[in-house]
């Protein structure tokens, strides 16, 4: 028993974090596109959009669990649970993790029982009246149904974050795939009788779930739940403080996705279903390498300064973001040219119009993957104030350019694609601010040997995004094409050489970034096979 619980209490080191975040991350992305995709194929078709209700339905209690429960989770807190497993004071850990818990869950009960009685004028802030009666009925419906799912997130939350800062990952990666798993099988058991309402009962089903695997994280770690708030504690009272900055963020980027949600509202019907396709679609490669990485890197960087050493910090830093940079650009580059591909793969008969949002939101793809390390960059130093202001700027922006570009064409705007392309500029303009304040408070961190290697990854890509355009034109995208086959294997025709190209002519240019793949490329295509006789 004792070997055991030294096994799972073993931290993993951040290849093997990342590595598992990614794999799970993976793995949840294709649930994510089945997901999708079903809903899609069960519940919309050409001229007949009825997911605008579902979409809408989930807005305020998302905003709700950002805002007050989000911002506590991971960077405003696991710094602090860092510094005391540092010195090894568990018992202020599990001190500071049930009085965050007992607080955020006293919050969170209060706005379901917001969210439970008073749904339908809620919903009316999201989408005026600008849903049919019977939609405003099922949205107003799921949002009575998922009541209390911010309050079963922010307890899942807060453990992971708990289990994260003593390395454990597993859960934290894995849970999330129970939630996608309940609301695919929501819309087979519940299609006939229920509808798009039955949707509203997966996604509670597999919020419960998710908790009770969470969980199950905490065996072996011994952690003591108390059941009380220590208001007394300074610690206590430090997270209190970083968590407004951070709360005021994350709500922010709610208050976005609302007032992106209403500008759809305005335009032609199945817009907010169009823009929240696509818009998913973008998050993928985002989660899978923007936050699975800075995720698994983000303990590090807090232990690095919990041990008092700024010159590894530096060093980790820009180890993480080269990676990301050199792994982010061509990803983009392939999606932009092969959105057609994934758009009619994943949603099917709507996929034009989500092919043509999907492609303004690609330099979204490449700043939000970079944000969510440089972001870390800050929560690491506890200082949650200057991405708050910035993203107060950004989101102002974003907000002003959504109302400007998000016309109809008859009014001189994009009609929806406007917002992907607000989002794209935003992110953009929000990195490059975060970029120049760290030049700022550090002239010693972006070091001569770093430029040199980030342009040698944006020479690579130009041969990359050559070889991208050339497959595609050798393998062009029909209207006709349909089907997992035919379509998936015009991707990977399309892929895989544009990665082989990747890979090899990054080897050529010396780039550090490709040596752990080509190592374990070797490793798989030399390793010996053993035959039995």
């Amino acid at each position: 028993m004792n070997r055991w619980l030294t096994r799972a209490n073993r931290r993993l080191t951040l290849t093997s974090a990342a590595a598992l975040l990614i794999g799970a991350s993976l793995t949840g992305q294709i649930l994510g596109f089945m997901r999708t995709q079903i809903i899609n194929g069960n519940f919309n078709r050409p001229g007949h959009i009825t997911t605008d209700a579902y979409f809408a339905a989930f807005k305020i209690p998302d905003f709700f669990f950002y805002t007050i429960a989000a911002g506590a989770l991971g960077v405003a807190f696991m710094p602090f649970l860092a510094d005391k497993l540092e010195k090894g004071d568990r018992k202020s850990v599990w001190q500071l993790t049930s009085g965050l818990l007992n607080l955020l869950g006293i919050l969170m009960t209060l706005v379901g029982i917001i969210l439970l009685i008073f749904p339908e004028p809620l919903i009316k802030l999201v989408i005026s009246d600008n849903l049919p009666p019977h939609q405003l009925h099922q949205a107003v419906t799921i949002m009575r149904i998922v009541a209390f799912n911010p309050l079963l997130f922010t307890i899942s939350g807060v453990l992971t974050s708990l289990q994260q800062t003593f390395g454990r990952f597993f859960f934290y990666a894995t849970a999330p795939l129970l939630y996608n798993g309940c609301i695919i099988a929501s819309v087979y058991i519940f299609r006939d009788s229920l509808g798009i309402v039955g949707l509203g009962i997966g996604a509670l089903a597999g919020a419960i779930l998710q908790l009770l695997l969470v969980m199950v994280g905490l065996v072996g770690l011994r952690f003591r739940y108390m059941p009380r708030i220590n208001f007394a504690s300074s610690d206590f009272r430090r997270i209190l403080r970083q968590l407004p900055p951070r709360s005021i963020d994350q709500g922010i980027d709610s208050i976005n996705s609302i007032v992106e949600t209403n500008r759809a509202s305005t335009l032609k019907p199945g817009s907010i279903t169009y823009y929240e396709n696509a818009y998913t679609l973008h998050l993928v490669p985002i989660l899978l390498i923007g936050t699975t990485i800075a995720t698994a890197a983000f303990p590090r960087l807090n232990n690095r300064l919990a041990q008092n050493r700024p010159d590894l910090f530096r060093r980790d830093f820009l180890m993480v973001l080269r990676a990301m940079i050199w792994i982010i650009i061509p990803m983009a580059v392939i999606a932009y040219f092969t959105r057609g591909y994934l758009a009619r793969l994943i949603f099917k008969n709507i996929s034009p119009e989500i092919a043509s949002i999907f492609g303004f939101l690609v330099g979204a793809i490449v700043f939000r993957t970079l944000y969510s390390i440089i972001s870390r960059y800050f929560y690491s130093q506890k200082d949650t104030k200057t991405p708050l202001f910035v993203s107060i700027f950004a989101i102002a922006l974003n907000v002003f350019l959504a109302f400007t570009l998000a016309k109809p064409v008859s009014a001189g705007g994009y009609d929806v694609a406007g917002l992907a392309i607000a989002q794209s500029i935003v992110a953009a303009v929000e990195v490059v601010i975060l970029f120049l304040v760290m030049v700022w408070r550090d002239h010693k961190l972006f070091d001569r040997e770093f430029w040199r290697g980030v342009v040698r990854i944006f020479s690579v890509t130009g041969y990359t995004a050559l070889t991208t355009y050339t497959m595609v034109k050798l393998v062009p995208f029909s209207a006709a094409d349909r089907g997992f086959t035919t379509l998936g294997a015009k991707l990977l025709l399309i892929i895989v050489p544009s990665l082989i190209v990747h890979i090899g002519i990054s080897s050529l240019f010396g780039i550090e970034e490709v040596q752990p793949v080509i190592k374990k490329i070797k490793q798989i295509a030399l390793k010996p096979v053993r035959i039995q006789y």
